[in-house]
């Protein structure tokens, strides 16, 4: 009888992480799980542990000691573990360099000492920064504006560096905003936490115009497997994200129809500079995917079937009743 892969998924208990893992234990892979949970949760992989399909390995990867016993016998790496909250660069940025830049170091160190060559990185499309125009190719400049990006991107060059010294095959995979169930950061879990504490006026950061791509969980994963399934040996970057966008008032709109709130909560902007959110913030950002499309794969919905779905989740975790 053939034996499982073993495969290990840093932060497999955070958003983007926890589906990924559903996905790996339904195709039969044998899934590791590594998170300290920071901002992951038991709860998202708590399935997975009473049938016994995934190992989890409550650790932290700025622990050298503990990263090199973890990915002992494992064929394939999913680093996923990072502090997602772009904003803690403003205030903390010490944060995501030992979350981000320390951690991935230390990871592909144990992987070199124990030989695993193939590691998939979740990266962002904030290593852009503030493109000129969208949407971005891969080829676009790498031109950070906050900490949370830079991390992101010296992350990619240590993966480039390693891939071209030690033979490592490494998939780079810069994520547009990923949202669906589970979510517990960003724009609409934010929206709703405060809704929930306030449904007579909703304070919305940035003057509305910012414009995003948002791109469901399910398909972000599909597209996570199969880049890692076909990609050629040494160092691969693809964008993942959708083929549109829409902007923050798009978002509010929605989840103000949705809610049931549409004629009964204020809304108030609250932008600085050029109308972001906060510092480091970006005013418009989407990504060329027609590299991955190449491959053969396609988002199943557009930005606002992405976005509404996602309310709908959220509205439902967190018990969030309309019109109370």
């Amino acid at each position: 009888m053939e034996s499982k892969q073993q495969v290990l998924v840093t932060g497999g208990a955070g958003f983007i992480g926890s589906h990924l893992v559903d996905k790996l234990v339904e195709n039969n892979y044998m899934v590791i799980v590594i998170d300290n949970l920071s901002s992951g949760s038991i709860e998202n992989i708590k399935h997975h542990l009473e049938k016994g399909s995934v190992k989890f390995v409550h650790g932290d990867l700025k622990n050298k000691d503990f990263i090199l016993k973890a990915v002992e016998n494992v064929e394939t790496v999913f680093h996923l573990a990072a502090n997602p909250e772009v904003r803690v660069s403003t205030t903390n940025p010490e944060v995501h360099f030992n979350e981000n830049i320390v951690a991935t170091f230390n990871l592909l160190e144990a992987m070199r000492l124990k030989d695993i060559n193939t590691l998939v990185f979740a990266s962002s499309s904030s290593v852009y920064g503030e493109p000129e125009k969208i949407p971005v190719s891969e080829n676009a400049p790498i031109q950070p504006v906050s900490v949370y990006g830079a991390s992101k991107a010296a992350c990619e060059n240590l993966i480039h560096a390693y891939s071209k010294l030690y033979g490592l095959n490494a998939i780079v995979l810069r994520y547009a905003n990923i949202i669906g169930p589970r979510l517990r950061h960003g724009i609409l879990y934010d929206l709703l936490i405060k809704l929930s504490k306030n449904r007579s006026v909703l304070e919305v950061l940035g003057d509305g115009t910012q414009t995003r791509s948002y791109l469901h969980v399910k398909d972000a994963v599909e597209a996570t497997l199969l880049t890692w399934r076909t990609a050629k040996k040494g160092f691969n970057v693809y964008n993942v994200g959708n083929r549109d966008w829409i902007t923050v008032k798009d978002i509010v709109d929605n989840l103000m129809e949705i809610t049931g709130l549409k004629n009964t909560t204020k809304i108030v902007y609250k932008p600085i500079l050029h109308g972001v959110g906060w510092p480091g913030d970006v005013k418009r950002i989407a990504l060329d995917i027609s590299k991955l499309i190449q491959l053969g794969w396609s988002p199943s919905m557009n930005s606002r079937e992405a976005v509404v779905e996602t309310i709908r989740s959220l509205i439902n975790e967190l018990n969030f009743t309309p019109n109370s």
